[in-house]
């Protein structure tokens, strides 16, 4: 199917890029679209096998 794309499923954690606050990932959120709640920098995916 042209233009689907999976997503990396339901665990995880967002890691802030600037503070390293976590919390848990959320069903149908990106990461990249959460601002974070302590210092309002992006938020990027954390997987337990690592970045992604």
């Amino acid at each position: 199917m042209v233009g689907f794309r999976h997503g990396r499923g339901p665990e995880g954690e967002c890691i802030c890029t600037k503070c390293g606050h976590k919390e848990p990932h959320e069903r149908d959120t990106p990461c990249l679209a959460k601002k974070c709640p302590k210092c309002g920098a992006v938020m990027i995916r954390y997987s337990p096998g690592g970045l992604r």
